[in-house]
């Protein structure tokens, strides 16, 4: 899968969800100090959600100190369902009843052990068909 991860500062944590999403076989584009830019969490927000809403990526992951900025950011484009997620139990529920394509966590709270719970929940869900009348429902807001 092709994902798209930005983040406003590039820390152990950072890098510790390359690694892992590396060493699960997805193709990565990376977007901020991840690249090497100067980037603030709005453009980093936007730059995830914009690849995602074009499919030029599948799925997105976004960081900042809080994950909030990001995920703001990121869901003011139409097609992008951005959930803040700060463990396992919410990321499954946000790819089940949310349909969620970008995940945006916190890099204060989350650790590199539960940022990989959260890949694994996140990844292991899907959003069954019986959701898609909410997901239509979100995407009449736009």
């Amino acid at each position: 899968m092709h994902i798209i991860v930005g983040s406003d500062e590039r820390n152990h944590v950072t890098d510790a969800l390359i690694e892992d999403l590396r060493q699960r076989g997805h193709t990565l584009t990376l977007v901020g100090p991840l690249a090497d830019r100067d980037d603030a969490w709005p453009e980093v927000g936007r730059a995830v959600g914009a690849a995602v809403a074009s499919g030029a990526a599948e799925q997105g992951i976004a960081c900042c100190y809080t994950g909030t900025g990001v995920s703001i950011a990121a869901n003011k484009l139409p097609g992008v369902r951005a959930a803040l997620c700060q463990d396992a139990q919410t990321a499954a529920g946000a790819r089940k009843w949310n349909d969620a394509n970008v995940l945006a966590l916190s890099l204060r709270t989350t650790t590199s052990e539960v940022a990989r719970e959260i890949l694994d929940a996140w990844f292991a869900t899907s959003s069954p068909p019986e959701e898609q009348v909410y997901i239509d429902q979100v995407r009449a807001l736009e």
